[in-house]
């Protein structure tokens, strides 16, 4: 029902294999026909998932290691539909979501299900209680960044964010990069008292983006897939490209909700 991944200092990261480093830091299956499929991390407590009801209804599931009643009794929850027209449903209230909107759910709310979709899910732990609320990408705040020049069109629609959907911790937005782009988040940057997860999707089954992370003097590769998502620690740098254009999920929790805290990193003191 749910994976754990222990928290990872940057010292370890050179010596590590291919393999070692996406069993580390790459969610790979996240999407199972018919289940909910959980990834527990140890930074910052970030919970990652997806939600595949197919024909039918899915309940959020509380895995045992959360030591919990029920999965939101501590914690509050993001959903993006990354598929087909579907609906959450939260302690009774139905949400009908499209491609690319969100819901948010806050500390306390005891039952969530899920038809349609499928559905990435992101939870970090609460603090305080916060009303269930839902966003599309015409109540988002966009943000128009980049330019064909350098191959990174694209526009950044905020969810869950200071100024937008409340929350305790969690902050969450979707980019959407532009056709013939394909480069995000250049040039990059670290986060010192936040994790953030970035969650590929829109992306064709035979393309592949290339995920750079890792202390930004000293950087390693991950070639994801589509659906797949990429935990980033504090001290990573979170960037890529892909084969074509794509959309991610972006969502990160920690000690603040600035958006623009963040520490720049200049393209060419990358390594």
């Amino acid at each position: 029902m749910v994976e754990t991944r222990h928290a990872t200092a940057p010292d370890q990261v050179p010596g590590m294999t291919t393999e070692q480093l996406r069993a580390r830091f790459l969610a790979e299956g996240l999407f199972t026909p018919g289940d909910v499929t959980l990834v527990h991390s140890h930074e910052d407590r970030i919970v990652i998932g997806g939600a595949s009801p197919g024909d039918g209804t899915l309940e959020l599931p509380c895995p045992a290691e959360l030591r919990a009643e029920y999965f939101l009794e501590r914690r509050e929850l993001g959903v993006v539909n990354v598929g087909t027209p579907g609906t959450v449903t939260v302690d009774g209230a139905a949400y009908d979501l499209g491609p690319k909107e969100c819901l948010y759910a806050g500390r306390g709310s005891r039952e969530v299900t899920f038809t349609g979709g499928p559905f990435y899910l992101v939870s970090t732990a609460a603090h305080a209680d916060h009303p269930t609320a839902k966003a599309g990408l015409a109540d988002a705040e966009p943000v128009h960044l980049g330019g064909r020049e350098g191959s990174n069109e694209r526009t950044i629609y905020k969810y869950i964010h200071a100024k937008g959907i409340q929350s305790a911790q969690l902050v969450l937005g979707v980019t959407v990069l532009a056709a013939g782009s394909m480069w995000n988040t250049m040039p990059c940057h670290t986060h010192e008292r936040r994790t953030e997860v970035y969650f590929y999707f829109d992306l064709p089954e035979d393309q592949r983006i290339v995920h750079l992370m890792g202390r930004s003097d000293e950087t390693r590769n991950l070639i994801v897939a589509d659906r797949q998502a990429v935990i980033s620690p504090c001290w990573s740098v979170h960037c890529g490209f892909g084969t074509r254009n794509y959309s991610f999920v972006w969502a990160m929790g920690g000690e603040n909700q600035a958006y623009d805290d963040m520490e720049q990193v200049a393209i060419g003191a990358m390594r």
